[in-house]
């Protein structure tokens, strides 16, 4: 079987194992049914993904003028706390902001490799947990804005990790963490205006991957040094395509690009 289009982030569906589906323009590919199938890419050419022109893609997807132009990619996205929607104040797009940062957030701690601090959208669980190939996680607060969030994360950084450790997630050298014990901990930390917001609920949320065999070591795919490549699919993990030699490619850095998918 063979597709083509261009790829995009991929779409998850909560299950045991969680579902991963590639959104291929006019077909839907479901990964879970390709585990330990042989699956070539085939780069074919750079497509933004707001404005549609093959243009080399420069970060998440886009071309350099669109990423420094459109408001899905204003510094706010990666620094919650440059959010300035609740003053009214503009960054690119005033309207788009106040749509997506005066909604509810989440301050989390997930553990994908070691235990992290996050904040997301509260739409977007337990999705950005699955992105970041989470094995557990828990609501930290929950806050009308994004820019309360942001802080309140800024404020965690000091005595948690927010970054995740992609080789260890990958390659599943994880362990459990006591998350509930963490929240206690990190509560005191919490800015005095959030505190307000700190929740009681203290359930674990657990995901299970849809991995048959985990690397011993990794080796990261791209499409610009790589444009075409094989192997047997052995899972998906996070926004990764695991393969049986160690490969694994992340979907989401080749946003953008065109690709043809073959399936035997």
């Amino acid at each position: 079987m063979q597709y083509q289009g261009v790829l995009k982030k991929m779409l998850s569906e909560i299950g045991s194992p969680i579902n991963y589906y590639l959104n291929m323009d006019n077909d839907f590919i479901n990964l879970n049914q390709l585990i330990n199938k042989n699956i070539s890419i085939k780069f074919l050419k750079y497509q933004c993904l707001n404005c549609g022109k093959d243009k080399k893609i420069y970060r998440q997807g886009y071309c350099y003028d669109c990423f420094y132009d459109i408001p899905q990619t204003g510094d706010w996205i990666m620094h919650p706390e440059l959010s300035t929607a609740h003053l009214d104040k503009e960054d690119r797009d005033l309207a788009y902001e106040k749509e997506v940062q005066l909604k509810p957030h989440i301050v989390y701690l997930a553990n994908s490799s070691d235990v992290k601090v996050g904040v997301t959208r509260k739409s977007q669980i337990p999705t950005r947990w699955i992105d970041q190939g989470a094995h557990e996680a828990i609501v930290l607060v929950e806050v009308p804005n994004r820019y309360l969030a942001g802080i309140t994360e800024v404020a965690l950084k000091d005595h948690v990790s927010d970054k995740t450790n992609w080789r260890k997630m990958l390659t599943n050298t994880v362990t459990d963490a006591d998350l509930k014990t963490e929240k206690e901990r990190l509560s005191t930390f919490i800015p005095n205006e959030v505190k307000q917001y700190f929740g009681n609920n203290t359930e674990e949320v657990h995901l299970e991957f849809p991995v048959e065999k985990y690397p011993i070591k990794v080796k990261s795919l791209s499409l610009d040094k790589t444009p075409e490549f094989s192997g047997t699919l052995k899972g998906v993990k996070g926004q990764y395509l695991i393969f049986d030699d160690g490969a694994v490619f992340n979907v989401r850095s080749n946003e953008g690009y065109v690709v043809e998918i073959e399936i035997v």
